[in-house]
């Protein structure tokens, strides 16, 4: 029955109508736009690294502007084909893309997670998900957790105030934008009392955001706050 399926609904690449060889994949030409993250990046922020890089390194900025969380990876730069297939899962509908985009997001994290790793996403406020009818990075996070075999709290984290789009504005407006805008669901803070965290978004900017919500963690008791997302901007505003 899956080589008639396959025959009937061959298989087309996720950001063209190519048809190509393996489900949920791209083609050679929209896979040579995609700008993966490869080798090693900066070990807090996903960043790539210029130069001769080892593992644990970090990027100029990370090191001059330490971090709220722990550890980072992204899977890819915000940019190119990348940028293309973020926004379509963002703002067109296109949850499909929840499955092989939270795949590639498991296996850049690996390094993070360990068994007792607590996965949860960052929240969207509730009107903001009424109008999206989905939080995208809560769909990557379920896909994460699934794989590593490992918990999943979609609500431990909360946005109770709405706050401005993000977009266009400073490193410096962003923390002040969300200041205080994340906290942590009193229901679910006994799960992470003792545990890692990794937290889920689909893209990181200035990380004004992460930060947010890696500060309501460690209040609640985690021991280590790791980040990992889909796309990373790769400068900063």
């Amino acid at each position: 029955m899956q080589r008639l399926a396959k025959l009937i609904y061959p298989a087309q690449c996720l950001t063209c109508d190519e048809m190509i060889e393996v489900e949920r994949g791209l083609c050679p030409k929209c896979w040579s736009e995609t700008p993966y993250i490869v080798d090693h990046p900066c070990d807090c922020c996903g960043r790539p690294l210029v130069g001769d890089a080892e593992e644990g390194d970090l990027c100029d900025d990370c090191r001059s502007r330490p971090k709220d969380w722990d550890r980072g990876r992204a899977v890819m730069l915000y940019g190119g084909n990348a940028r293309s297939m973020v926004l379509r899962f963002k703002h067109g509908d296109r949850t499909d893309l929840a499955h092989p985009m939270g795949t590639w997001l498991a296996e850049a994290a690996a390094p993070l997670i360990a068994p007792e790793t607590v996965v949860a996403p960052v929240p969207l406020h509730w009107l903001r998900l009424l109008r999206r009818r989905y939080n995208q990075s809560a769909l990557l996070g379920q896909r994460v957790a699934k794989l590593h075999g490992v918990n999943y709290i979609p609500d431990l984290l909360r946005r109770p105030s709405a706050t401005r789009k993000l977009d266009g504005m400073t490193a410096e407006q962003r923390r002040d934008t969300v200041a205080g805008a994340i906290r942590i669901n009193r229901a679910q803070a006994g799960r992470i009392e003792g545990r890692p965290v990794l937290l889920i978004d689909d893209v990181l900017t200035t990380g004004a955001t992460l930060g947010e919500c890696a500060q309501a963690c460690r209040k609640a008791g985690a021991t280590s706050v790791h980040v990992a997302v889909l796309a990373r901007v790769d400068r900063e505003a």
